[in-house]
């Protein structure tokens, strides 16, 4: 698992719900920009993983047991 993957997972409930990612953050109680794609890499290039309260509030949001986040990060 990469923060790659992680980000794509996001990506995809974002959608699935519906979302922007800028949407999917505000309804998380986050700042619209928490999830952009600039922030996903540090200036240098190092991919930033999410913390785990960001993937908390994520699947807390959307509903999904840890299993359930864990699938749409490995695609199943």
């Amino acid at each position: 698992m990469t923060p790659k993957d992680v980000w794509s997972a996001v990506d995809r409930i974002a959608e699935k719900m519906g979302l922007s990612c800028s949407g999917l953050a505000k309804a998380c109680g986050m700042s619209p920009t928490a999830f952009n794609k600039s922030k996903r890499v540090s200036k240098y290039g190092k991919p930033h993983w999410p913390s785990g309260n960001t993937l908390y509030k994520i699947a807390s949001f959307a509903k999904l047991s840890p299993e359930e986040f864990g699938r749409i990060v490995y695609h199943a």
